[in-house]
């Protein structure tokens, strides 16, 4: 194995942070269009969606991330 390869830990952990910045720049596109066309609705929505899944899934990419790199600084 090359030493410049990545590990498949890492390309999991980069693949799985980009996806959850997008998911959350979505939301803040949501919030910011809801917000200018007055549709407020949505809101409680966007906050259920950021306290019950989207905390619990940033923090286990966080420890996920943070396994990928201690595992490659020992590698």
């Amino acid at each position: 194995m090359d030493s410049n390869q990545d590990t498949l830990l890492f390309r999991l952990a980069s693949k799985s942070l980009k996806y959850f910045l997008l998911v959350l720049f979505g939301i803040a596109i949501a919030y910011v269009l809801s917000k200018g066309l007055g549709i407020l609705q949505i809101m409680p929505i966007l906050l259920y969606l950021l306290q019950q899944f989207l905390l619990p899934l940033g923090i286990i990419l966080l420890c996920l991330i943070t396994i990928a790199v201690i595992f490659e600084s020992l590698r």
